[in-house]
């Protein structure tokens, strides 16, 4: 690791960079995409081929103060059934797009609270998946998870519409740092949870915990990941905890002076990963975890990790759809976004029309870059040999490239004739390398800490 001091001069604590899950980043989304152009590039997807889809689910019982989420609170089950039905609408105008033989790859249920659903629209909404295309052989299907609101009437539903994986949201079991971030779960809860879907035949259990919460201490992450490590979870996600009150109004209710300082929010991440590694689990990337039996891990040593809008992935689809307000799609031609409100994406979708309200066409050196940004965030490095191999024109390029990152990460990043890489003791400081491969200017909106 390296010193704190050289960190802060190369300007660690005081950065505020992308997480680079998508390139562009969303903020560069225009609304010169629109709906026509996405169902053009869904007309050119192959017969026979493998895609993904996302499912977006907004509604919550209760909002919890430290999300940035796209999500809105509701007491009725009303509400929940309006937006499934248009939900299966959106589904089947999406079938109707769709060339003849696709499978699915990966099956996500995004939130929100996903597990809000209510038995039989949970019953409901996956028959409609079901009818759209079969789940592909090898093919995962995950749910995130709330322990507040499952019980097993909705986990039987879910298992058996083929649920695989299930991703619990953790974030921190110290009853202090609940109350500071309303978000309320206690560890007999979550273990009761855990306990129902591995009796129930979920083999694959990821979980979610944030560093660089309010009142967090080494002390509290300490105990927190020894809680969660009774639990036996196969993946582990240690994502930071972004404070953007100007983007999420909520977030107000968490007086910035209980906050951890940049510098502290780096120890309480180095405190848990040696706590994670020390118990077995591999480091995979910048923020996740996982069992070396896990099939991130598989990925990361195969050279086929990727990353998207849900962090890291194994999944080999070209093809990520996003289903639901404010979802994004991701195709070879670029992305598309749905409505980001909810009326306003029920309103198209219940006309007949797909709900692209804005997106972006790859341009230039988009993809390019997409990939050098993509290799650094999963493996720490750019291999001369398989960026020009995807991109033979790239070797011109490469150089200039690579200098400007040494220029200004001197000691940080090595370059040789096989390519470019981080060196293990710079890799907190791995988003602002990726930015300077970054031909877009930061977001006026703003971005999270660096670490």
């Amino acid at each position: 690791m390296c010193p704190k001091p050289q960190l802060a001069k190369l300007g660690l604590f005081d950065a505020k960079v992308p997480r680079y899950t998508s390139y562009p980043t969303a903020p560069h989304f225009g609304a010169e995409i629109d709906s026509g152009d996405f169902a053009s590039w869904l007309g050119d997807i192959q017969p026979e081929s493998q895609i993904s889809l996302y499912l977006h689910i907004p509604f919550c019982r209760r909002l919890c103060w430290f999300c940035a989420c796209r999500t809105q609170g509701t007491r009725s089950d009303g509400d929940l059934s309006a937006y499934l039905d248009v939900l299966k609408q959106e589904i089947s105008l999406l079938k109707s797009h769709l060339p003849p033989d696709v499978s699915l790859s990966r099956v996500h249920f995004g939130g929100g609270t996903p597990t809000i659903l209510p038995p039989e629209m949970i019953r409901d909404l996956t028959g409609a998946i079901a009818d759209l295309a079969p789940l592909a052989p090898g093919g995962e299907f995950s749910v995130e998870i709330d322990p507040n609101e499952f019980d097993q009437q909705r986990c039987d539903a879910f298992l058996q519409a083929g649920m695989n994986r299930a991703s619990i949201g953790v974030q921190d079991f110290d009853g202090t740092i609940q109350q500071a971030i309303g978000r309320i779960q206690g560890y007999q809860l979550t273990h009761e949870t855990v306990e129902m879907l591995r009796t129930g035949g979920v083999r694959n259990l990821s979980a979610d915990i944030l560093f660089g919460l309010p009142h967090q201490t080494k002390a509290r992450i300490t105990k927190s990941i020894e809680q969660l490590l009774s639990l036996a979870p196969d993946r582990i996600a240690l994502y930071g905890y972004a404070h953007v009150p100007w983007m999420a109004r909520r977030q107000t209710m968490i007086p910035t002076e209980t906050l951890p300082t940049p510098e502290d929010r780096l120890e309480l991440f180095d405190t848990a990963k040696a706590l994670l590694m020390w118990d077995g689990f591999e480091e995979i990337g910048i923020d996740h975890f996982a069992r070396p039996q896990d099939s991130l891990a598989q990925a990361r040593n195969s050279g086929q990790l990727r990353r998207n809008f849900q962090g890291y992935t194994d999944d080999p689809a070209e093809v990520l759809i996003g289903l639901g307000a404010s979802a994004i799609s991701r195709l070879p031609q670029g992305y598309a976004q749905n409505a980001p409100s909810t009326a306003a994406y029920m309103s198209e979708i219940r006309q007949g029309h797909l709900a692209t309200a804005r997106g972006h066409a790859f341009q230039g050196d988009d993809r390019l870059r997409a990939r050098l940004i993509e290799m650094l965030m999963c493996e720490f490095r750019i291999s001369v040999t398989e960026i020009t191999r995807q991109f033979p024109h790239a070797a011109s390029q490469l150089p200039g490239l690579f200098a400007k990152a040494q220029q200004a990460f001197p000691g940080m990043v090595e370059v040789t004739q096989e390519g470019l890489s981080i060196t293990h003791a710079a890799r907190p400081l791995t988003r602002m390398i990726a930015r300077s491969f970054d031909a877009y200017g930061l977001a006026s909106s703003g971005h999270s800490s660096a670490i």
